[in-house]
């Protein structure tokens, strides 16, 4: 059956009457007479040659092939009606699904999301945090914010910040700590990243302990971990602003270690929305600036 002669009237008439199972409940909701809608049930059923309800005393119940077609159509007017809803004042709202890495969606992106949704009232953001494993199409992102070298297959990626690892601990471990040196007495809290405290060692001038402190797999995670004393973490201090500022948080060195920067990346098969186009926008615009970028 082509678009063009679909029954609408009659299948709204049918899927009001199939939720309600009255055609008087259905009338109701629809604004018309129970005889209305009695008719453009029977002229559907007479258009499939098949019966869709049952009548009963006392209301109807769907027959097979009533309850064939009705998940169909539910599905199809929830399809529409949450289309509608996305437009208000004259705009379409668009929904963005963005992956954002967590220690850079607490640390960063939450406290300016209100300048980005004041700047772009009608994208729809939905954030989901991970621990930088993204699987873009798997998870249905239009977008993921990560930590790395830019270098993932089948992805386009724009650098955002650079993000060089410190030293960071509670202020009573601090105040114990001479030097870079003295860190070699200190649990020294780990990331999945094998490599990050060598590379911090060797950035300071010094051999690298041994290291037996536990493992996290967030840096969000692992901060936290050092503000109640429990060790000293290394993590991008610009992520720590705040706790940094509140004195929850020292950072005993000036020493840093890391190449790596945040990216905006999104699956190269994908063509980039103008939601996504207005999140790229926004962030070059609030991000420091990058030579090369």
């Amino acid at each position: 059956m082509s678009r063009s002669q679909l029954p609408l009237n009659a299948l709204r008439a049918f899927e009001a009457s199939a939720r309600h199972l009255s055609f008087t409940r259905a009338g109701l909701e629809l604004s018309v007479t129970q005889a209305a809608v009695s008719h453009q049930v029977k002229g559907l059923e007479a258009r499939l040659g098949v019966a869709l309800f049952r009548r009963l005393p006392r209301g109807l119940a769907l027959t097979d092939e009533g309850q064939f077609l009705l998940p169909v159509l539910r599905d199809s007017f929830d399809r529409v009606g949450e289309v509608m809803d996305r437009f208000e004042a004259g705009r379409v709202r668009q929904v963005l699904t963005l992956g954002v890495v967590g220690t850079f969606a607490v640390g960063w992106l939450l406290p300016r999301l209100p300048q980005f949704q004041e700047a772009h009232p009608f994208v729809d953001l939905r954030i989901s945090t991970n621990n930088n494993r993204v699987d873009l199409a798997g998870e249905g992102l239009d977008c993921a914010i990560r930590f790395g070298d830019g270098a993932w297959h089948g992805t386009e990626a724009v650098r955002l910040m650079p993000a060089p690892l410190t030293a960071l601990c509670a202020p009573a471990v601090a105040q114990r700590l001479e030097g870079p040196a003295s860190l070699a007495a200190e649990i020294l809290l780990r990331s999945y990243r094998a490599d990050d405290w060598p590379a911090w060692f060797a950035a300071a001038g010094l051999p690298c302990p041994p290291i037996r402190g536990p493992v996290f797999d967030s840096s969000f995670l692992m901060a936290e971990a050092a503000a109640q004393g429990l060790g000293v973490a290394l993590a991008p201090a610009a992520m720590f602003e705040r706790d940094l500022a509140s004195g929850r948080l020292a950072r005993p060195f000036i020493q840093e270690s890391g190449s790596g920067h945040y990216w905006l990346s999104w699956l190269k098969s994908k063509e980039p929305t103008g939601a996504m186009r207005a999140l790229e926008g926004w962030l070059g615009v609030n991000m420091p600036a990058i030579e090369g970028r």
